[in-house]
């Protein structure tokens, strides 16, 4: 398997999707930096760099979600991403596994375009009870199936700060301004983007970066 790594803000906003709702299985989009792609590998390495949130209630392939993948395919193109994973939390609170995942059928339309593709599922009970590790699980497309994969925390998440980042964001009940594609269809002033959450996440990290500067000089 190529190296995977992934960025804070791609981590907190599927975490933060999950956290809105946690009444709802939700679903989104991961985007990888294009540039670290090469074309006719077979396992690439992946740098997921941000994550487009989707459905909280509209799970399946419909004419909602083609319109959502579309635009998210112009999105990716014009940020130099490509399409390279899919991410869902389950409705039931004990669920994590694949198969009670909803949305499974965008998952495999993503592995059959890019066969490295990765499907993270989060863990619910972990967003509650554990802020002090990675509350997903990730798997890879082989054999026609979704397997899970063992992951380094350090190598996956080469920010030191994820963890911090996401925990200050559901503290201050940031979750509530995240913008998933059924928020967007009910009023298309909102950001579906969340540059917000760019924002609370880049403010948190320079705010860290700041203190353990300041220890230093003490």
């Amino acid at each position: 398997m190529g190296e995977i790594t992934f960025q804070t803000e791609a981590y907190a906003k599927m975490i933060l999707h999950a956290a809105k709702y946690p009444h709802c299985a939700v679903n989104g989009i991961l985007f990888a930096d294009a540039t670290k792609i090469k074309e006719g590998a077979k396992n690439q390495e992946l740098d997921i760099v941000d994550s487009y949130p989707l459905f909280h209630h509209s799970h399946y392939v419909s004419p909602m979600a083609e319109v959502a993948l579309t635009l998210i395919e112009t999105m990716a193109q014009a940020e130099n991403c490509i399409v390279a994973g899919y991410y869902a939390a389950c409705e039931n609170f004990r669920d994590n596994t694949v198969d009670k995942c909803p949305g499974q059928k965008i998952a495999e339309k993503i592995a059959e375009y890019f066969p490295s593709a990765v499907f993270i599922v989060v863990d619910n009970k972990r967003i509650i009870r554990h802020l002090d590790s990675p509350a997903i699980k990730l798997h890879k497309y082989s054999e026609g199936k979704w397997k899970l994969k063992e992951f380094n925390t350090n190598q996956l998440f080469p920010d030191r700060f994820f963890l911090h980042s996401t925990s200050q964001l559901l503290q201050g009940h940031k979750e509530t301004e995240l913008v998933d594609f059924d928020n967007y269809l009910d009023d298309v002033s909102k950001d579906w983007n969340n540059i917000k959450i760019r924002t609370y996440i880049l403010d948190d990290i320079k705010s860290e970066i700041e203190l353990i500067k300041k220890n230093k000089e003490i």
